[in-house]
């Protein structure tokens, strides 16, 4: 059957799931748009409730599942980006332990305080994983990880991450229990280069807002760390500067 009204029940549950925070949380579901994202979902063991796909624009072979079959004018209503290509995926949400990660010796990891902006979560999660950060930590965070925003903007990247959300207390105790060297980013007079820094061993660098950086929790918590810069401006996007900081590490990995 063809869902061609946006009366349809159906077509009212997927607007909700995209758009409503708290309804997505209580369903315990979530809804990816695009071809490559819900590969990469599938891919990562995440498992499908069910399809929405408009055959007029979706390319490839119809996925297994339960599938519902959409008109074009129904599909751009629920299509969440201006873009897209024809295939929109439910799938059931995963839950995730800090204290069920066991990491390697050389493990590096990205920790990220009070992130708030979701396509900035999501442009976290893409460099993460390019430059082969074993896990990110959300400590104290205000975006939900199934955000539509969050899987846009890292490309899917989520779904292969290790992906943790702790309050500091929890993330520094088991930053310390695993023996991890904490770089924090505060500038001051005891701050150093960023490519000063050895990042061969385990490490965890740890970022705070852009509007205020760092909380107090976090002073001397850590080894001071800076991106050095020669222009005029003092201070980089969040997600440039941990981009450039997940370089490093794979730099120094691999020199």
């Amino acid at each position: 059957m063809l869902i061609e009204s946006f009366q349809n029940e159906k077509v009212k549950y997927i607007t909700k799931l995209l758009t409503d925070n708290r309804f997505r949380k209580k369903s315990d579901v979530f809804a990816v748009e695009g071809q490559q994202e819900n590969e990469r979902a599938q891919t990562f063991g995440f498992e499908p409730v069910e399809f929405f796909i408009c055959e007029n624009i979706f390319q490839k072979e119809i996925p297994k599942g339960k599938i519902h079959f959409v008109s074009e004018k129904v599909y751009e209503k629920i299509a969440y980006r201006g873009s897209s290509e024809g295939i929109i995926g439910i799938y059931n949400t995963k839950t995730s332990d800090l204290l069920s990660f066991a990491p390697k010796k050389d493990s590096t990891i990205i920790v990220v305080e009070g992130v708030e902006k979701p396509g900035n979560l999501g442009a976290i999660l893409r460099s993460c994983e390019a430059f082969g950060i074993d896990a990110l930590i959300v400590s104290d965070g205000k975006t939900d990880f199934y955000n539509p925003n969050v899987i846009r903007s890292s490309v899917g990247c989520l779904f292969g991450m290790n992906v943790f959300q702790a309050d500091n207390e929890e993330t520094i105790e088991f930053l310390n229990k695993n023996g991890y060297q904490i770089y924090t980013t505060i500038m001051d007079e005891s701050s150093q280069d960023l490519y000063t820094r050895d990042f061969k061993e385990k490490s965890a660098v740890v970022f705070g807002t852009e509007h205020s950086g760092l909380s107090e929790f976090w002073i001397n918590k850590g080894k001071n760390t800076l991106i050095p810069m020669s222009g005029s401006i003092d201070s980089l996007n969040l997600s440039n500067a941990v981009a450039i900081t997940c370089y490093e590490t794979l730099r120094q990995k691999k020199s």
